[in-house]
């Protein structure tokens, strides 16, 4: 099987079987974000342990590119810190926007699959939605656990 096929494959499988899908009624966050250009939509909803997102789930609809985007977000956020996260979204944004000479896909893992988006300017929004959104939340709790004293 060629690599482009495997990320195909993966793509499609978190488009059609979506990973933390459906609200979490406990969200301690939820947040909501649209492009208005294409009609892509997402809500985190997010269950914090200190500086840790200990769940995260999400609602939305749009293109493969987007879901299978904050699909794959949900899985490779959930139980890391608030620097890992703010590390990965990082990495994917500079991978997705061609910025990366070399991938390392040890740390990005299944995300390298959208790393073709990068080709396609006008898909980037689809793919970095998610991405965006959660990196304004990250930036907003880690100001709220340093006002508390709790990071840092």
């Amino acid at each position: 099987m060629a690599i482009d096929d495997l990320y195909q494959e993966i793509l499609m499988d978190h488009y059609k079987n979506p990973r933390n899908k459906g609200k979490l009624h406990d969200a301690d966050l939820e947040v909501h974000a649209k492009n208005p250009f294409c009609g892509d939509e997402v809500e985190l909803d997010i269950i914090w342990d200190g500086g840790r997102i200990k769940d995260i789930h999400f609602v939305g609809q749009g293109c493969v590119i987007s879901q299978a985007s904050v699909s794959l977000l949900t899985e490779h956020v959930k139980g890391k810190t608030l620097e890992e996260i703010e590390e990965v979204i990082q990495e994917f944004s500079a991978m997705i926007r061609g910025e990366l000479e070399k991938i390392d896909e040890d740390k990005l893992d299944e995300l390298c699959a959208l790393q073709g988006v990068s080709k396609f300017p006008t898909r980037i929004k689809c793919a970095l939605l998610a991405w965006n959104t959660l990196k304004k939340v990250v930036q907003e709790r880690k100001a709220e656990l340093e006002g508390k004293g709790k990071v840092g």
